[in-house]
């Protein structure tokens, strides 16, 4: 039974720091980290990839026990994210698709033999630039100081400007920073027309016992050019290696079938260059406890979504 790092002990120490509270429990056949949300209308749970459990029998087990959770909490609903892909054909009946938070479909690299059987899976051509990034002006450093996200913050604000869409505040990407299983990668560019060193891309991986998880990055436009998210990747995947991790999980990929123009097709086909296999998930799911209310809270998510458009 896999689990994944949003489920487990070390999420919990991390939902500590940023003041929420949340609920551990593990039993023979489940275990759960639920994080309580509060909204005007009423409080929900929230389980980021969980509840995890070995069969349908664990299921029901986990959410007997998350509706008791539920009750004690004064929550609208739960909201649930099982790794199952088969999760919709016994969900119980109060159950409503919701708008998928964490990536419903991942692409996976498997990090298990040897590292020339592991070169075996990268794209050559990224290999080779790897290879040439110190010669071309590019240095590569690793940092887990929370002031030091902030090199991340100004590559994906300079991105999210273009593009407009929203990212994760300063204090909560270096509150992740601050946690044992967070490193920061930098990739520096020695720029021999100013004679000066800019930070080109970063990216922030997540590391538990077996997986490596590539949650966050961006790139300057200069960045591109020099193909610095492909040299980093590069590099996170061998560190990863050499930690004795078995897996790379890229962290989101477009669902099978989605047209060029969605969002997330660009990098998609990018992770896709690596000899991976897709790993698919249930997505996220709203299980009802109070229907009034929930229809509330649909309603006010709704009208504040107008407002910020407006």
């Amino acid at each position: 039974m896999r689990i994944p790092i949003t489920q487990s002990k070390l999420w919990q120490k991390l939902q500590e720091d940023l003041g929420e509270t949340s609920f551990y429990e593990k039993k023979g056949n489940y275990e759960y980290l639920a994080i309580l949300k509060t909204t005007p209308v009423g409080n929900y749970l929230y389980l980021p990839y969980g509840p995890i459990y070995v069969d349908k029998e664990g299921f029901n087990d986990a959410y007997n026990s998350l509706k008791a959770l539920a009750a004690k909490h004064g929550a609208i609903f739960i909201r649930v994210e099982p790794l199952d892909p088969d999760f919709a054909k016994y969900a119980p009946k109060n159950t409503k698709k919701s708008t998928d938070l964490n990536p419903k479909e991942t692409w996976i690299l498997d990090l298990k033999g040897t590292d020339d059987e592991l070169k075996q899976k990268l794209p050559s051509r990224l290999l080779r630039y790897h290879r040439n990034a110190e010669k071309n002006g590019l240095t590569i450093k690793t940092s887990h100081k929370p002031e030091d996200v902030k090199h991340l913050i100004a590559l994906q604000k300079a991105l999210a400007d273009k593009k407009g869409i929203n990212i994760f505040s300063e204090k909560y990407l270096s509150t992740e920073l601050a946690q044992p299983f967070s490193t920061l990668y930098t990739v520096k560019y020695q720029n021999p027309e100013t004679n000066q060193q800019e930070i080109v891309a970063a990216g922030l991986v997540f590391d538990d016992a077996v997986v490596r998880y590539n949650l966050q990055g961006a790139q300057s436009e200069q960045g591109r050019r020099l193909h610095a998210t492909g040299i980093l990747t590069i590099q996170l995947i061998l560190d990863a290696k050499a930690k004795n991790l078995e897996t790379f999980d890229f962290w989101g990929i477009a669902p099978e079938g989605a047209p060029d123009n969605h969002p997330w097709a660009g990098f998609t086909n990018f992770k896709k260059t690596f000899a991976g296999e897709e790993e698919d998930h249930a997505g996220t799911y709203d299980i009802i406890l109070k229907p009034s209310k929930y229809k509330l809270y649909q309603t006010t998510r709704k009208i504040n979504r107008l407002l910020r458009r407006a």
